[in-house]
């Protein structure tokens, strides 16, 4: 077990931009859907990063804002497109700031991964259905034109400058999972045979347009991250070696941080339980996605954080010193225990465990659904002022989220109505 004296993740980490964030603790964006239903921020989201920062963490990332009210991924997301809502975002950002930690928003576009009927229409790269088993879940997209990928270009820009007028510590670009930037770029989702596809350097394209966009609106000294997958792990789909790519080209243009992942809702790797099969050493140093990282250290410098499998104070600070990384991500277990950072910070491991989340129905745990819905009922307690329900069952936690999303649904398309 770490001690105080050689535990690195207390020791803090400076930017290439000068900013400095305080330890080497980052909680990275869980979906909390605690919005409402016409997607404006509410004082549970301060309440909720309130007791994240208090824990003493470095970084926190938020769940994903989107960047237009007509591609939600789920109700209750926040959409920040104009500064309708800056006094509750000033706030929001507060909560963390006014404790030392810092905050970036994710700024995200689902793209064609969002549940049937919630969207007026879905759009992606190319018009590629989800495979069969998925098509009660999800409706098959239509191809954006180049005037739709132009606007969705400039409205991340436009969402990430209103994050910095209202007092954020910086934003990250979500292009993992399986959501649009993500779409763009995997030969499986994007098909097109324009400057927005064909070809790794033209799938890069909007990934990169969106990166510069940003950049231009928020100026040299305001942090930009992503999140990317090393791999989709779906057949036809975006390669470790697409991703290395990608990273040196994002690196070339000045990111700050980049966060590796991997996996979509079609192939969810980002989910311990749906993990390729791995050597018993690779098992035992934790991080999933900890030999990516080390190829991607040889090609870049570019500040890397991994989220994904850290389970001990042990296990993080040996990834640290193996030098692959500089941030240790941690998610799931924040729902569980909002106090770990604190414990960890002291070389002591939080006494809550990540575990798979089934519901014992095929269809829904093969997407690996559980390990988004389950989770975030968790943060609804922790924003209300509650606790944790570290045991709640699978399936009861299923068919009550069934019933919230549908109402969900139902109330954000009379709101757009």
């Amino acid at each position: 077990m770490p001690t105080p004296q050689n535990n690195l993740l207390a020791q803090p980490l400076r930017l290439s931009n000068g900013v400095l964030l305080r330890n080497r603790l980052a909680k990275a964006s869980m979906s909390e859907t605690l919005g409402t239903y016409d997607n404006h921020a509410t004082p549970q989201l301060v309440a909720l990063y309130r007791r994240w920062a208090a824990s003493g963490i470095g970084l926190l990332l938020t769940g994903n804002v989107m960047i237009d009210r007509r591609a939600l991924g789920e109700p209750g997301n926040v959409v920040i497109e104009d500064e309708a809502d800056l006094p509750l975002l000033q706030q929001w950002a507060r909560a963390a700031t006014g404790q030392g930690a810092a905050l970036w928003v994710q700024l995200n576009h689902p793209g064609k991964q969002s549940p049937k009927g919630l969207n007026a229409g879905n759009l992606s790269p190319s018009a590629i259905p989800f495979r069969d088993d998925m098509a009660a879940f999800f409706d098959t997209p239509r191809e954006a034109t180049s005037a739709e990928i132009l606007d969705i270009v400039q409205r991340f820009g436009r969402s990430a400058a209103i994050c910095k007028k209202a007092g954020f510590s910086g934003v990250q670009i979500h292009g993992a999972h399986g959501y649009l930037v993500s779409q763009f770029l995997s030969p499986h989702h994007n098909q097109r045979s324009d400057e927005w596809g064909g070809s790794p350097e033209n799938r890069r394209r909007f990934v990169m347009a969106v990166y510069v966009e940003i950049r231009r609106q928020v100026g040299a000294d305001f942090p930009v991250g992503i999140k990317l997958n090393s791999a989709d792990f779906q057949r036809g789909g975006f390669t470790e070696e697409e991703s290395l790519a990608t990273i040196q080209a994002l690196d070339d243009a000045g990111i700050d941080l980049i966060e590796i992942s991997g996996g979509t809702y079609e192939a969810p790797a980002m989910s311990g339980a749906f993990q390729p099969p791995q050597k018993a050493t690779t098992a035992a140093r934790e991080a999933y996605f900890l030999a990516f990282a080390e190829k991607v250290r040889a090609c870049v410098q570019v500040p890397l954080m991994v989220t994904g499998g850290f389970r001990t104070a042990k296990g993080m600070n040996d990834a640290l010193r193996s030098g692959a990384l500089d941030l240790v991500g941690l998610a799931r277990l924040l729902a569980i225990d909002p106090d770990a950072p604190a414990a960890l910070l002291r070389g002591r491991d939080s006494p809550q465990r990540v575990r798979p989340i089934f519901t014992g129905i095929k269809a829904v745990d093969r997407m690996g659904l559980m390990e988004v819905l389950w989770y975030t009922r968790q943060l609804k307690r922790i924003a209300e002022g509650g606790n944790p329900h570290a045991h709640e069952s699978g399936l009861a936690a299923f068919l009550k989220s069934l019933v919230s999303t549908q109402w969900g649904t139902y109330k954000t398309r009379r709101l757009r109505a």
